[in-house]
Parts: structure tokens; sequence; C-alpha cells
């Protein structure tokens, strides 16, 4: 079965990241095997466009590599989703210990629509958390190395929801 519109694809792959700087050099930041595979709805995962278009039509056991610029995968940091919040607000009874609110960790969080989001906090400055809700991978190129692992159709569901059960 051919990537279209509304099937699961699993994928097994490397991530490696560079950034815009001359001669900078990548790193891998993930990696999913046959284990532990990423698995999306495609056409409606809310993943960069060009991601999604580089494995159009391909089939369970094809390969890829590519990489996404920095303006094809996530752009630029929005200094508009760097936020000031209280820390009153992240107390134990909501789930929040207090080694998740230290400089450089990720936050899980839940939107005013009920769906799961994240921020980074940059600073602790004492009543207040400096947070960054820009995604981790901003101002990232992105090198992608992997296979096609899985490819399904989607149930009606999945396909309505945008993600995989």
């Amino acid at each position: 079965m051919k990537i279209t519109e509304n099937t699961v694809v699993g994928l097994t792959y490397e991530l490696k990241v560079t950034n815009d700087a001359a001669h900078s050099l990548p790193f891998s930041v993930e990696v999913r095997d046959e284990e532990d595979p990423f698995y999306f709805v495609f056409g409606n995962s809310g993943l960069p466009e060009k991601f999604e278009r580089l494995l159009e039509n391909k089939t369970e056991g094809n390969t890829f590599n590519f990489t996404l610029s920095v303006e094809e995968a996530y752009g630029y940091s929005d200094e508009e989703l760097v936020l000031t919040v209280p820390k009153a607000q992240f107390t134990n009874e909501k789930g929040f210990q207090p080694e998740m609110l230290e400089e450089g960790s990720f936050l899980p969080l839940i939107d005013e629509d009920g769906y799961p989001m994240q921020a980074k906090v940059i600073k602790d400055m004492g009543e207040e958390l400096l947070l960054d809700f820009n995604h981790p991978l901003v101002g990232m190129n992105l090198h992608f190395d992997g296979e096609i692992y899985r490819v399904r159709k989607a149930t009606k569901e999945e396909a309505a929801q945008g993600f995989v059960e």
C-alpha cells in the first residue's frame, strides 16, 4: 500500500539536527527503531508539510534520506511564544514536581482545547517562570535517514482525529 491521504504510516529513522551556523555539525536527537516506530496519520499529522510530501507514495520497506531546512521544518523562534507565567500555577496538586520546574526542563501541558503541548523552562525568576512555547526543534535543520516500517489505511476515528489510536 502506498502512503497517501489518511493512511497510517510507521517509520523507523534517525533524526539529526544542525543550526544555521556555518559548519554546524549534525547531532542525533532521536532514533526510532522497530521496537518503537513513529506512527502518524498522513495528511493530517501536524508535521511539516514538506516532510509528508517527501514520503508520499512510498511503500513499506522503502528507505528515505532527506533534509528539511529551518523554513521547511519548524521555522525560527517566535518571541511572542516566550511568556512569563506565575510559578503558583505548577503545584504538586496539579501533578508538577519541583524538579520539573528547573531551567532547561520541558513541562507537559494541555491547552484550553485539551490538546497536549509543552513549554521549556528558560528561567526561574522566583515567583514566576519564563517559558518558551516554541517547538523544541525551532531554528534547526532536520536530517532524516530511515525506512517506511508500516503503511495501512487509517480508521475513521484516526482520520478524523489526526492521530493514531
